[in-house]
């Protein structure tokens, strides 16, 4: 087999793999929208040393856009994404049509999320973890991969790919991996393709705001700091979405600070959608 090979279909992909894991080889697997950057390669080098193969998918999946602009504007560069995974070895990329990915046989039934999915970005983003729920569980059975790896930027998606593991008891490994940041702080995205350098510069509150709410975690309770944030926030040129201070396991509104909590924001900077996370 080649150092890198690129596959279109299920049925090719499932028949390569197959050769592999006879073989007692691992797979790990790196879902992406391509558009890649250095956040998604530090996402396939953790799995290339922790795996003999890794299934990179570029796959821009539509039932997780609430917004069909949004989904026609996201960025779609395959010919530079396999130039940057071509200085790499042992990678499968997976660039399937929807059809491969949504056959019209297959029956899903979705799960029921206990509320995780319907606050932060599932308030503002209606659909969208029924989404990601439906084309990971697509992905987890096609590859069948010994562990899957996922930024922290998106968190709580982290933790809905960790219930939905469980409630089909897929064998796979859930790997988070920390946020990428340019030197600035700002977190590593597709999506900052889109924003211009003055665009970049006002995106630095939200970085700016997360800092301030770690900073300041051990001067007032959970609500005050939220409220505090949310001023320091407004201080800049973004529109905010949301900024919650949650619970790191049931994402609800933290009352204290006795468990793990993390600071969400999501915010526009002009029409380009931003999210980001910080561990408290």
């Amino acid at each position: 087999m080649p150092k890198n090979r690129l596959f279109t279909t299920s049925r090719d992909l499932r028949s390569a793999l197959s050769l592999l894991q006879e073989k007692g080889l691992s797979i790990g697997f790196v879902p992406t929208m391509g558009a890649l950057h250095a956040g998604h390669l530090s996402l396939i080098d953790r799995a290339l040393s922790e795996n003999d193969w890794v299934v990179i998918s570029i796959f821009v999946n539509p039932t997780q856009f609430n917004n069909q602009e949004d989904l026609a504007q996201y960025p779609r560069t395959l010919d530079s994404d396999l130039l940057l995974i071509g200085s790499r070895n042992n990678c499968i990329i997976f660039h399937p049509e929807i059809a491969e990915v949504y056959p019209q046989n297959q029956f899903f039934v979705p799960i029921d999320l206990k509320g995780i999915d319907a606050v932060m970005e599932g308030k503002f983003r209606p659909g969208h973890f029924k989404g990601v729920v439906h084309v990971v569980h697509n992905f987890f059975q096609i590859i069948k991969a010994n562990r899957a790896y996922f930024g922290q930027k998106d968190f709580q998606q982290l933790a809905i790919i960790r219930k939905m593991v469980a409630h089909f008891n897929f064998s796979t490994e859930i790997v988070s991996c920390e946020t990428l940041r340019e030197s600035s702080g700002l977190a590593m995205s597709s999506r900052n393709m889109r924003l211009n350098s003055s665009d970049i510069e006002a995106a630095l509150i939200i970085y700016k705001t997360l800092l301030f709410v770690k900073e300041n975690k051990l001067k007032m309770n959970p609500q005050s700091l939220k409220t505090s944030a949310t001023d320091f926030f407004k201080s800049g040129d973004l529109q905010l979405e949301y900024l919650e201070i949650v619970d790191e396991k049931t994402l609800t509104n933290a009352e204290d600070w006795q468990s793990t909590n993390v600071c969400c924001i999501a915010a526009y900077c002009n029409k380009v959608r931003l999210i980001d996370n910080i561990v408290l």
